[in-house]
C-alpha cells in the first residue's frame, strides 16, 4: 500500500526520482499514465494488469468504457525503475499534468499520483474543507 506526501524534484531530462518507501513495490516495473485531475497514476504493472482486465470486460458497446480505454492505455508509458529508483516521465504526460520542477508525490493506496506541486496545493485547498462531508458518502457507517 502506497501513503504519504512526498517532494521530490523532476531532473532536466524529465526524470523523477522516486521516494525511497515506494521502490521496493515498484522496482519490478511501473506503468504511468493520466490520471483524474491532470495528475498522473503511476501503477505497479501487475495492479495496472488488474484494471486493463476489467477494463477489457466491459463490453465494447459502453460508450464511456470505449472512451476511457483509449486516454487510458493511448497515453500510458511503461519502464523499470533505474538503479537510482528513476523514471522517465514523458514530454506528454509532463505537459498534460502540467509538471514543472517541483512536484509532490502521494501513495494512494494502490497507485502513486505524481501532481504539480501548485496544483496540488491548489487543489488540497479547495478540498479539504469538503473532507468531513465527504466520507460518510464514501465509507457508509463513517470510520
Amino acid at each position: 500500500m502506497f501513503l504519504g506526501t512526498h517532494t521530490p524534484r523532476l531532473d532536466d531530462k524529465g526524470r523523477l526520482i522516486l521516494p525511497a518507501k515506494f521502490r521496493d513495490e515498484l522496482a519490478g516495473g511501473v506503468v504511468i499514465t493520466k490520471g483524474q485531475e491532470r495528475c498522473l497514476y503511476v501503477f505497479p504493472t501487475p495492479e495496472f494488469q488488474r484494471i486493463a482486465e476489467q477494463l477489457r470486460a466491459q463490453p465494447m458497446t459502453h460508450k464511456a468504457a470505449r472512451a476511457y480505454s483509449r486516454v487510458f492505455f493511448a497515453s500510458a508509458h511503461d519502464e523499470v525503475p533505474d538503479k537510482q529508483g528513476r523514471v522517465t516521465i514523458p514530454a506528454h504526460l509532463r505537459a498534460y499534468a502540467a509538471l514543472d520542477r517541483d512536484l509532490v508525490v502521494i501513495g494512494a493506496s494502490t497507485r502513486v499520483e505524481i501532481w504539480d506541486r501548485v496544483a496540488w496545493e491548489t487543489y488540497l485547498a479547495e478540498s479539504e474543507d469538503d473532507f468531513a462531508d465527504i466520507e460518510e458518502g464514501v465509507l457508509p457507517g463513517g470510520l
